[in-house]
């Protein structure tokens, strides 16, 4: 690889990281809904952050996450949760860029099956970090559960959103540079040119 498709490389995918990062931070400001009996709110931007995921990689996808969902949290007035959202939807991306790196480099299993398998593991990370956040800022246990019983219903619908997406997205000629290929006719797996 010359220089110049070194630089390319690079501006590109800063360019893909600050697209992504806005698109999370607008789809989770743009479509939030209060949690009754609680001081959060569920959103449409878990299905860009698996989007993230799925076009940048771990690390890209995981910087994208967790800046998008704090900025999101600071302009829409929950600064205090801003920490808390740039930890678990960090970790939400993560989880699931580790998971498909060892998924879809060893397994048979059609790549939307283990893309979905993913969504739902680090689905279930951020209803638990959201959970113990929210048991410290109430003092107690209960209260938190309305909120976990929401931030599920969210993530399924990002994935439910996401999966269909990102197979028709794998399919495009802008598919062949994402990090995870999700086909939905077929196998998928990393690309040849995945960003690290």
């Amino acid at each position: 690889m010359s220089v110049y498709e070194k630089e390319s490389r690079k501006i590109r995918t800063m360019v893909l990281t600050a697209l992504l990062m806005a698109l999370i931070l607008v789809l989770t400001f743009a479509t939030k809904i209060p949690i009754p009996a609680s001081q959060g709110y569920i959103h449409l931007g878990d299905c860009m952050i698996f989007m993230a995921v799925i076009v940048l990689g771990r690390k890209y996808g995981t910087i994208a996450a967790a800046v998008g969902s704090a900025l999101a949290d600071i302009m829409g007035g929950y600064a205090f949760y801003a920490p808390v959202s740039f930890l678990v939807k960090g970790a939400m991306a993560f989880i699931l860029a580790s998971f498909l790196e060892k998924a879809l480099e060893k397994s048979k299993v059609h790549s939307m099956i283990l893309a979905a398998a993913g969504m739902v593991i680090a689905g279930a990370v951020m209803v638990a970090g959201y959970y113990l956040a929210e048991s410290l800022f109430y003092g107690n246990f209960l209260t938190p559960l309305a909120g976990a019983g929401m931030n599920t219903l969210q993530f399924i619908v990002g994935m439910a959103i996401a999966l269909p997406l990102a197979g028709a997205l794998s399919k495009t000629p802008a598919g062949k540079d994402f990090a995870f290929r999700i086909n939905q006719g077929g196998q998928g797996g990393r690309t040849a040119t995945a960003l690290k």
